[in-house]
């Protein structure tokens, strides 16, 4: 996607000299990797919903890379941020500061269950590297369960529990024992479910824990990003399996998590309280990377190793923006307006599904796969002042900041509809 002719087309039309001197130098400089090379745009200013380039052209930022649930910019993170270095910018090691005990019990006071005691990381892939480390020390076993098409980072034992090609292949050996299982996706069942889960592929993830017999932890996103959500039984009957064959349960909600439901944590919907949660990129307040993994107490069982010891693990600016976070999404109605927000945004988008044949779902991915016309329409969004990301090739992800308004959720599918009407000239 990054080098397809449509980017190129849409470049010659949007990108100025200016813009391309600065791509040209970010280029020269950093390491190239796919999905982020070549870059796009270049970037200048962000506040609240918007997006703002170089050339001033303002853009709706239904992508955020989910770290924007209470807006770009926002004054309450600044001022947390700011008032905290200027006493205690870095916390040395071996001491704690008031933030991350305040941070941290916040935190466990919120998590659902016995869910009470945390750690952080300066990112997601980090917090889950401490998870699968803590699920070793705490059952004697190494082997996980994750399932295929999931993403955790993209760190060596992250991409290990992982499972997107993209990341896996060609590195070489990952971590051993790291068994996959088919993901809850209807469309793609191998059990040719249809549109329709009939929980095959929970009770296939018991199965592979009853012939293992030594697994550690299931490893998931609690729901897939595609997005891909499962039935509530779902994770009962792999929470049962769990505890039946002494596996911990470690629930991924880093892109989902922090209100992004309609609901604090996505387990809450599911009736169910993992061993583990993880959460990571909204909670520094779309400023600060900041991760943080929340245990049982039960599994508090590492004192003499080294669990995470990470050198920002109790950064006290980075826990002033968490704080201020939690707060924002608690005190100012932005979990509440997300639920509403939702809803309103699903019956737009069913509308606009009745009126364009080429929309398989409104959420999942179309049978056909209409990848060049997912692009197609990627590229005439941002066109528009409307960017969002592509998942698995055609499906368009829009993942929105918490603070959005009707008018926001307006804007930005009457641009899907004029995208879509230019499909078909």
């Amino acid at each position: 996607m990054n080098v397809s002719s449509r980017r190129k087309e849409w470049a010659a039309r949007n990108i100025d000299a200016e813009t391309q001197k600065w791509l040209d130098e970010d280029s020269r400089y950093f390491l190239h990797q796919s999905l982020s090379t070549p870059c796009l745009n270049v970037l200048t200013a962000c506040d609240g919903v918007y997006l703002e380039d170089l050339q001033g052209r303002r853009y709706l930022d239904f992508h955020g890379n989910s770290v924007h649930q209470v807006g770009f910019r926002n004054r309450r993170v600044i001022e947390a941020i700011k008032a905290q270095m200027e006493t205690l910018p870095f916390c040395t090691r071996r001491y704690t500061n008031l933030p991350a005990i305040n941070l941290a019990r916040k935190l466990a006071e919120l998590a659902p269950g016995d869910l009470n005691k945390v750690l952080f990381a300066p990112g997601g892939a980090e917090a889950v590297g401490m998870a699968l480390k803590l699920a070793r020390a705490a059952t004697g076993r190494y082997k996980t369960v994750s399932m295929w098409d999931s993403f955790h980072g993209a760190s060596l034992d992250a991409i290990s529990v992982g499972g997107e090609a993209m990341f896996r292949s060609g590195i070489g050996p990952l971590l051993a024992g790291a068994e996959h299982v088919p993901p809850a996706e209807p469309a793609g069942c191998p059990w040719g479910c249809g549109q329709e889960c009939t929980l095959e592929c929970a009770r296939y993830v018991e199965y592979v824990l009853e012939k293992e017999g030594d697994v550690a932890a299931v490893i998931a996103e609690t729901v897939r990003s595609t997005p891909s959500v499962p039935p509530p039984e779902y994770w009962q009957i792999i929470r049962a399996a769990c505890d039946r064959h002494g596996a911990l349960l470690i629930l991924d909600e880093i892109p989902n998590g922090l209100g992004r439901t309609g609901k604090m944590f996505v387990c809450e919907h599911f009736g169910i309280v993992p061993d583990m949660l993880v959460l990571g990129k909204g909670l520094g307040g779309g400023i600060f990377p900041l991760a943080a993994l929340i245990a049982r107490e039960g599994l508090d069982v590492m004192s003499e190793g080294a669990l995470g010891h990470y050198t920002h693990e109790k950064n006290p600016v980075a826990c002033a923006a968490g704080l201020a976070t939690l707060a924002c999404l608690e005190e100012e109605g932005l979990i509440e307006n997300a639920r509403r927000m939702g809803e309103y945004a699903l019956k737009r988008l069913t509308v606009l599904q009745e009126k364009h044949e080429i929309i398989g779902r409104v959420r999942g991915k179309s049978p056909e796969r209409a990848v060049e016309e997912a692009e197609q329409v990627m590229y005439d969004a941002l066109s528009k002042g409307l960017s969002f990301k592509l998942m698995m090739g055609n499906v368009i992800q829009l993942t929105p900041p918490l603070n959005i308004t009707k008018a926001h959720i307006d804007e930005a599918i009457n641009i899907l509809d004029a995208c879509f009407n230019g499909l078909h000239p």
